[in-house]
């Protein structure tokens, strides 16, 4: 048996929404995941008559593939699509059996326009809680697209694979045998990967706008509720919407919510922000901010929006160490998310960069999976909660290094190690290892704004109690700012400040 109870209580209720047949392609050998695919299928196939199962051989073996009765969908798991995958695998048995998908119709036809073949092949881990969102978004392409097939591929199952490939990073995405790209994706970031992109000429049409916010995270969500709320004419422009949220996996101090994850919360956020009569403008690129007549925010793609007033929401990314070898040996042993590639590093020596509550949980997670931990902390003692720091200090297999340096990063194709200097002694070390996973807080995103806005030595915004910025007309919230506290439910509350400040501003301006 390969589901569980639970498991198969939940996937019951999802099974009675199928509106067709869906037939399940296996293409099996003697291992032990196709003993557990095979398990799968029957068990799903037991558990709906709307559900049947034919042993076949597909390119990849082993794996099963659904479609629908006559027509190849070209949706395939090589794998068994649990974990984190679970949702994947329900919803392509829904979206194969005719159940309409939860997707704006614009991006419906937009994906039923492209021309041409397109085979994609996404590397996940099944404790990646970034790779469902590429795996969801491609199957989905597949069903609606002829042209167009997937397949979610195991690295766990297809080791050999993920080791000729030089995989150290998921999910990892090939398009036609080459390398596509790696981490998380949204739909719209896929799409403008084979489609035609936005004419600038479409957006420069639109209205101005009372409130513009820029940046789709917690912050920028909450403000466009709130401003939409005062039935003024509300427009958010975004990278991609849930913002850093989406790279979260845990998130347990999110009040009336005792736990939940970062995609789950983004996908909240952008559920209820379209309850209200808020234009998105997503998968666009802010570089620039000017005041004439209106503020003018311009568009990496050239096109420019107005509005009245501006919300700055655009957040924070991780920091990087800036030294030799971090850049060229990205996703080659230098990770950002241990959650999600930590499994590609099963039985490695690997190096956490970064003393802190989030550097000491990366440690804490890997020394589960990994052979060895190194962690190196700039300061002479870890930043860490207490109940973290005791928590390392008690497993057998971590190294922790104080007052050190970080120096290089090295490797050729991949990462084998990383020189130090200790900073009392200036002695400069190396450790051989296969991975470093860098983990020493954030920057914010406001490079993109001229020296005209007041900005703390460390780029952040500097803004007043109603949310103001020295621009007039101009607000600003969430990680983006001096805020001293870079939580959600923080950034949220700011979001709502700063919408309420620029209404304020409006009707008094």
């Amino acid at each position: 048996m390969v589901l569980s109870g639970d498991i198969k209580s939940e996937l019951n209720q999802y099974l009675q929404l199928m509106e067709g047949d869906v037939l399940l392609k296996v293409s099996a050998g003697e291992d032990n995941t196709s003993k557990e695919i095979l398990a799968l299928v029957d068990e799903l196939a037991a558990m709906s008559p709307k559900i049947s199962v034919e042993r076949t051989v597909l390119p990849k073996t082993p794996s099963f593939s659904v479609n629908r009765i006559g027509e190849d969908t070209g949706v395939t798991f090589a794998g068994i699509p649990l974990g984190h995958e679970f949702t994947s695998l329900v919803l392509a048995l829904l979206q194969v059996s005719g159940r309409a998908p939860k997707v704006d119709q614009k991006i419906i036809e937009q994906i039923k326009e492209i021309k041409g073949q397109f085979h994609f092949e996404t590397y996940i881990s099944l404790s990646c809680h970034n790779c469902p969102d590429v795996v969801q978004a491609l199957n989905l392409m597949s069903i609606l697209n002829k042209g167009i097939s997937h397949t979610m591929i195991d690295g766990a199952a297809f080791k050999r694979e993920v080791e000729d490939k030089k995989i150290m990073a998921v999910p990892s995405v090939y398009l036609n045998g080459e390398f596509l790209s790696s981490g998380r994706m949204t739909l719209e970031e896929l799409l403008s990967k084979i489609s035609k992109p936005i004419d600038p000429s479409e957006i420069n049409k639109r209205e101005p706008f009372d409130v513009l916010i820029v940046g789709g995270g917690p912050a920028g969500a909450s403000a466009a509720i709130y401003a939409s709320r005062k039935g003024i004419r509300t427009g958010v422009v975004s990278e991609r919407f849930g913002g850093q949220v989406m790279d979260t996996l845990s998130i347990e101090n999110f009040i009336s919510v005792k736990s939940t994850e970062g995609p789950k919360l983004a996908a909240s956020l952008e559920e209820h922000v379209k309850e209200y009569d808020v234009d998105i403008i997503n998968q666009q690129r802010v570089k620039g901010l000017k005041k004439s007549d209106f503020i003018e925010v311009e568009l990496e793609n050239g096109g420019v929006l107005k509005s009245k007033s501006v919300i700055i929401a655009t957040g924070a990314r991780w920091r990087n160490v800036g030294v030799p070898g971090e850049q060229e040996l990205k996703n080659k042993g230098v990770a950002y998310c241990p959650h999600c590639d930590g499994p590609l590093f099963e039985g490695k020596h690997v190096a956490v960069i970064g003393g802190g509550n989030s550097g000491i949980e990366a440690a804490i997670d890997l020394a589960g999976i990994v052979k060895h931990v190194t962690v190196l902390e700039f300061m002479p003692e870890l930043k860490a909660d207490a109940v973290l720091q005791k928590r390392l200090y008690s497993l057998p297999n971590v190294t922790v290094l104080k007052n050190v340096q970080t120096k290089e990063i090295t490797g050729d194709d991949q990462v084998t190690g990383i020189t130090f200097m200790e900073r009392d002694t200036e002695e400069v070390k190396h450790v051989e290892l296969q991975g470093v996973f860098v983990q020493i807080g954030l920057v914010p995103n406001t490079e993109w704004l001229d020296d005209s806005f007041e900005k703390t030595r460390f780029g952040e915004l500097i803004i007043d109690k109603y949310g103001s910025t020295n621009v007039p007309g101009v607000f600003a919230a969430g990680d983006c700012t001096n805020s001293p506290y870079k939580q959600i439910i923080i950034s949220m509350g700011s979001g709502a400040t700063a919408a309420l400040g620029a209404f304020d501003y409006l009707i008094r301006s």
